[in-house]
């Protein structure tokens, strides 16, 4: 999460971070987000009734989805990515947001 954190500060004036959470309740969500996002910069919420996730088809967690502007998904990934990986799918979806 340190990699999230970092380039969600990289990329604050063009990209929205929202990391929802679940199955958990809020003061735990809200003790690892304090933990885990310090740059201040990552949206976080918790999705108790898990309407997030099947909006995006997500079965668990992590899971990464990139959506443009116009509320098209334009890729999403279970698992966990490389900084340079992730930094080429956010400039991707700045390219194709603009």
């Amino acid at each position: 999460m340190p990699v999230i954190d970092a380039l969600a500060a990289e990329y604050a004036d063009e990209v929205d971070f929202i990391a929802p959470a679940w199955k958990s309740n809020f003061e735990a969500t809200q003790a690892r987000a304090d933990e885990l996002f310090q740059s201040g910069r990552i949206q976080w919420g918790l999705d108790d009734q898990e309407t997030i996730f099947q909006l995006y088809g997500v079965p668990y967690q992590p899971v990464t989805v990139l959506i443009a502007g116009d509320k098209t998904v334009v890729e999403a990934w279970a698992g966990l990515r490389g900084e340079e990986e992730l930094r080429a799918a956010i400039d991707n979806l700045i390219a194709l947001s603009g």
